[in-house]
């Protein structure tokens, strides 16, 4: 799988010296096919596309470059839901 810089949402709580310094990340993507799981979310710092909840992953910190911006409460719900739906839990 080839690997690009695209824009994710951080999906994790913040850890502390005995933990792994990890982050869970949600992929964005603007290549979209109308899947249940792509979480459409308008902000002006991200191009039209969607989170898309089956493209989570686990990434050690020092691959994230920079924060692109933040979304808001029900934004942030909306993902969140989507991902619990996926992995067939319930908020």
């Amino acid at each position: 799988m080839v690997e690009k810089v695209r824009p994710v949402l951080i999906f994790s709580v913040p850890f502390t010296e005995t933990d792994r310094a990890v982050l869970t990340i949600v992929f964005h993507s603007t290549t979209l096919r109308g899947s249940q799981f792509e979480i459409k979310v308008q902000v002006p710092f991200l191009k039209d596309g969607a989170f898309i909840a089956q493209s989570i992953a686990t990434y050690p910190t020092v691959r994230a470059i920079r924060k692109l911006g933040v979304l808001n409460p029900a934004q942030l719900a909306a993902v969140e839901t989507s991902v619990f739906k996926w992995l067939g839990k319930t908020a």
